[in-house]
């Protein structure tokens, strides 16, 4: 499987500054999202220190730190480390700058390794898959109206509409340790993989981005075209996303790579 994906971000209509940060590497199959807090240089520094540290880690010697859960693959772990070291690097700024202080971020990053996808997220950023005209959400929020929706305390509409819904339970940096939750999932040729922050889900129901994600040309035209709504609903939070998809490797793209190899 290989993967072509986009992202985009906004500041919105409403925020003085954008505290969103995103990453993606399409050869190496990673997508990464998250949304800083902590007012305005703070939660920025966060989100972008969050962001660079699994890129880094990507980027270098992938070595698992820390213990080991042989329930997931490598991938995942791997995954999951970057985002403890992630976790580490906010949470030491904040505590040696005062003007940090309290700082933290939200979290979620996938990682497509052939046709296994691991997923590792913190907070209330999104990741969806779309597969058949269906787009399912990947990840559970951390936050406090996610865990009344969880005990049948209220439905989902009414935490839609609740003014308590971007309180977390769980976020990056906030403390020495935390961890995040993991899944893998087979993906298959014709998926495709959303990744947002809140400044888009809040705006933007799913079906909406199901509609505008299928009617697009490409991942750049769906990220384009996911903020602009979100910007016409409201725009009432920074806002963005990644658009990321799946296909089958075609057999030309393999014969022309064998052909290269035997011209040098």
């Amino acid at each position: 499987m290989y993967l072509t994906a986009n992202g985009k971000t906004d500041q919105g209509r409403v925020r003085t500054n954008n505290e969103d940060s995103f990453y993606l590497d399409e050869k190496m199959g990673l997508l990464v999202v998250a949304d800083g807090m902590g007012g305005h240089a703070s939660g920025e520094t966060a989100s972008n220190l969050a962001v660079n540290v699994i890129r880094d880690y990507f980027q270098g010697q992938q070595k698992i730190i820390g213990d080991v859960d042989r329930s997931y693959s490598e991938a995942t772990n791997k995954l999951n480390c970057s985002v403890r070291l992630a976790n580490q690097a906010v949470y030491e700024a904040a505590q040696n700058s005062p003007h940090l202080k309290g700082m933290g971020t939200t979290i979620v990053a996938v990682l497509l390794n052939g046709n296994k996808l691991s997923i590792a997220h913190i907070g209330d950023s999104r990741a969806y898959l779309i597969r058949a005209g269906n787009m399912d959400q990947l990840t559970d929020d951390h936050s406090m109206v996610f865990e009344q929706v969880k005990r049948n305390l209220i439905t989902q509409e009414e935490a839609d509409q609740s003014e308590m819904k971007n309180i977390l339970t769980k976020a990056l940096g906030i403390q020495a340790q935390m961890e995040a939750d993991l899944d893998e999932l087979t993906v298959f040729d014709s998926d495709i993989l959303l990744l947002c922050t809140d400044g888009l889900s809040n705006m933007v129901t799913d079906k909406a981005a199901l509609d505008i994600i299928a009617s697009a040309a490409n991942a750049e035209a769906a990220c384009d075209a996911l903020i602009q709504t979100a910007n016409e609903n409201g725009g009432k939070d920074n806002i963005t996303a990644i658009v990321g998809f799946i296909q089958k490797k075609k057999w030309y793209s393999v014969l022309f790579k064998f052909m290269e190899f035997f011209r040098r």
